[in-house]
């Protein structure tokens, strides 16, 4: 069964960094388009960033551009979505998630493959 595991998540200051990684197992990612999303308490599951299979082309919600970047490294099966300049919005649990097949999307129903989540928290 596949199996993806988010990790890097915690409590930070507004403005402050943190940066997520995914790791998958049972499975290589190269084939794989991989979504960062989130969701935060009483809101819908949101995309945040994907980035393609074939190119790594990348995408972003506009709340998070300019702020986050999403990378992949297939030698070491990872994804990684550095979060700079965080704000208290940010808050929320963020998920990563696989979809072969798909270009790239921000869409929570394109993906099949979910990790568990890992929580992120900006306050001061």
């Amino acid at each position: 069964q596949l199996q993806l595991v988010e990790s890097g998540g915690g409590l930070v200051q507004p403005g402050g960094s943190l940066r997520l990684s995914c790791a998958a197992s049972r499975f290589t990612l190269d084939f794989y388009v991989i979504g960062w999303f989130r969701q935060a308490p009483g809101k819908e599951r949101e995309g945040v960033s994907c980035i393609s299979s074939s190119d790594s082309s990348t995408d972003y919600a506009d709340s998070v551009k300019g702020r986050f970047t999403i990378s992949r490294d297939n030698a070491r099966n990872m994804v990684y979505l550095q979060m700079n300049s965080l704000k208290p919005e940010d808050t929320a649990v963020y998920y990563c998630a696989a979809a072969r097949g798909l270009d790239n999307g921000l869409g929570p129903w394109e993906y099949d493959y979910w990790g568990q989540g890992t929580q992120v928290t900006v306050s001061s």
